[in-house]
């Protein structure tokens, strides 16, 4: 289930606000840095995305600030949201997609999520997915989702797997100094 719970208009932007069953999903705020540079800044979370990991505070304040202009902006490009439990509205993480190209037949985009590894295990990146993905498809004008995880992220795979995502090609990138292997996922919207 997920539902457009509300949209509005902030600074010349759209707000996004999802519920499902278990999770909100909304746009950033000014108020969520700390929690959000909380989420960035844990080495277990971040374990797989080393390109995305911070270096510092200033780094991560500089990233959210990317985040919230863009959102506000008319051309949006990221489309990252707050993920948080509807009952107790504690962080789980953070997901969303970047525009990559823009297609006659729709945007093109390159989607990722992380979570505090307390909720991993648990289905809510699955179901945060799957709502963002229908958001994407049904609201965005998305034509194709494309998602990548290092082969021994067995988690991020299911998630993806569970979703619909086929696994569309292999290769070699760099994990902690170390040359891993990469699987990319695509999703068409039908």
């Amino acid at each position: 289930m997920c539902r457009k719970q509300q949209t509005g208009r902030c600074l010349g932007g759209t707000v996004i606000y999802l519920e499902t069953e278990r999770l909100i999903l909304r746009d950033y705020c000014v108020d969520d840095f700390e929690e959000y540079f909380r989420l960035k800044s844990d080495p277990e979370t971040m374990r797989y995305l080393e390109g995305s990991r911070p270096v510092s505070r200033v780094a991560a304040h500089a990233e959210f600030q990317k985040v919230l202009a863009d959102q506000n902006g008319p051309n949006r490009k990221f489309t990252f949201l707050h993920m948080a439990c509807r009952d107790s509205h504690e962080t789980v993480g953070s997901i969303g997609y970047s525009v990559v190209d823009a297609t006659p037949l729709g945007k093109i985009v390159d989607a990722g999520y992380f979570s505090f590894p307390q909720f991993w295990g648990k289905g809510y990146t699955t179901e945060a997915f799957r709502c963002v993905i229908d958001y994407a498809f049904r609201e965005d004008l998305v034509w194709e989702i494309i998602a990548t995880c290092f082969a021994e992220n067995v988690g991020s795979q299911r998630v993806m797997q569970k979703c619909g995502m086929t696994k569309t090609k292999e290769y070699s990138a760099m994990l902690d100094g170390a040359e891993k292997r990469k699987l990319e996922y695509r999703l068409v919207r039908k």
